[in-house]
């Protein structure tokens, strides 16, 4: 009897927590709203955007701390203070931030745009406000199981001067190339820029606070119905973009959809642009525009562009796929970081908002030579003219240069007779655009006499770029 009633209890029990979300981890998220800019016209929104996604992910489980209008030292308090909470719940925690407000790229790097910021060059915004990176990498420092950042920070460059030369919008964060479990959305899609909204949010904490709200939705399929519903509601002028090394499936709100198409779906091989146009071809231009924002591979849009060139939607695909394209080359050239990656880049964009940008950075590089692999030169091993060295780094003393035409001699000493000595490949540098061959001396290899000495050289660099580049999956990377 007793055992029966105990049942009774718990059955109840079981169905209410089935409408509130699952909690086997830790949530704990920081909600950031910068609307009080002092040096430059408020923004209405972030304060509104902030309390609303508070409440939001309030109701989704998570332990939420709301801050509003911070300075740069208040903003770098707070989320040194929120790692730290994140390392005090431990490694099964899933840490969001969400951030709304003004956010520049300046030379390749992505910065949150603290309210106490007044800069007279772009030399000043590094000092003055707070590396998108910094954030990402404070929050990679401790063990979490998930990180996911959401950043509604893609609204105009509110500095005339610096929206003169720097790009536009924010430059691309590659999840995929920093630490496994990091989920990153941005409210528009690289290199433009994302509206305020004329309502009490923007589109984008709109569509998410909608979408976010259904239950059972996993956070890949959340932010494809993000991705539509902004295109949809700025008349295709903005379409958010995300990046995922996700391994662990996230939904804000457990429990089960009511829409067939919420269900997670396996995903599918990568179409080529004939096969999105035989998929395309016979529907109507919203039908086939709501499939493409949906996939967001360039072949989609190549294909929509194609199909409907000449219509609006048409000539908007075209214009995101050609922006698309330009910010993954600047990605790759912003992780090159070479004087010949950026000239690479100019070469194809000759004229976009990024070559004032391109042209400094190739400038700063001028006294470091490029790279350059040999096996990526097809260099004759004959007939090749030697440049004058310009880096000294390069340049072989004269005393030397003679030596390495003279015979080698062996040692009449008791060591062990030498091995034969293999052929080393040519030094091959990059001298002002100049391939450099210089080969070295043939030399005698001995055995070691006594036990093998290992010289180890590691080069490590940490954390994210601010960019994306590679591959891309469903509207992201």
């Amino acid at each position: 009897m007793l055992r029966r009633s105990l049942l009774g209890l718990i059955v109840p029990a079981a169905i209410l927590l089935g409408a509130v979300p699952a909690l086997a981890e830790s949530r704990l998220a920081l909600v950031i709203g910068q609307s009080a800019y002092k040096s430059v016209p408020a923004l209405p929104n972030p304060a509104n955007d902030a309390r609303a996604m508070s409440q939001m992910l309030t109701d989704a489980g998570f332990a939420v701390t709301t801050a509003s209008d911070l300075s740069q030292d208040e903003m770098r308090a707070r989320i040194s203070d929120f790692a730290g909470e994140v390392a005090a719940k431990g490694a099964d925690t899933v840490a969001l931030v969400f951030y709304a407000g003004h956010g520049l790229q300046i030379d390749g790097e992505n910065y949150l745009v603290p309210v106490d910021v007044d800069p007279k060059r772009e030399a000043d915004i590094p000092i003055q406000a707070v590396r998108l990176n910094d954030i990402l990498n404070t929050l990679t420092s401790v063990p979490s199981r998930m990180r996911i950042v959401l950043l509604d920070a893609c609204r105009n460059n509110p500095f005339p001067e610096l929206s003169k030369t720097a790009g536009h919008g924010l430059a691309i964060v590659d999840a995929r190339i920093g630490a496994p479990g990091t989920f990153v959305s941005f409210s528009t899609s690289p290199g433009a820029e994302a509206e305020d909204g004329s309502g009490a949010n923007s589109p984008y904490t709109t569509a998410l606070l909608v979408s976010a709200k259904e239950p059972g939705i996993p956070i890949e399929d959340t932010f494809k119905r993000v991705r539509l519903a902004v295109n949809k509601a700025t008349d295709g002028r903005q379409t958010p973009w995300d990046s995922s090394s996700l391994t662990d499936d996230f939904r804000f709100m457990a429990g089960t959809s009511a829409s067939p198409a919420a269900a997670p779906t396996p995903a599918a091989a990568k179409r080529t642009v004939d096969e999105w146009k035989r998929e395309l071809q016979g529907k109507s231009i919203e039908a086939a525009n709501e499939l493409i924002v949906v996939d967001g591979t360039d072949e989609a849009y190549e294909a929509f562009a194609a199909i409907f060139a000449g219509t609006p939607r048409g000539l908007q695909a075209r214009d995101w796929l050609d922006r698309h394209r330009r910010m993954v080359a600047w990605n790759d050239a912003i992780v090159a970081n070479t004087a010949a990656a950026y000239r690479s880049f100019l070469v194809l964009y000759p004229d976009s908002d990024l070559t004032a940008t391109a042209r400094k950075m190739i400038e700063r590089l001028r006294y470091r030579p490029d790279p350059a692999p040999a096996a990526a030169l097809s260099v004759p091993a004959t007939n090749v003219a030697l440049a004058a060295p310009t880096c000294p780094c390069n340049t072989a003393p004269p005393q030397q240069e003679q030596k390495a035409a003279a015979p080698v001699k062996k040692r009449a000493d008791p060591d062990p007779p030498p091995r034969r000595a293999g052929k080393r490949p040519p030094r091959v540098v990059v001298e002002d655009d100049v391939v450099v061959v210089r080969r070295p001396p043939p030399a005698v290899i001995y055995e070691p006499v006594g036990p093998p000495i290992g010289i180890g050289i590691g080069i490590g660099g940490g954390g994210y770029r601010g960019h994306y580049g590679g591959g891309y999956h469903r509207g992201g990377y």
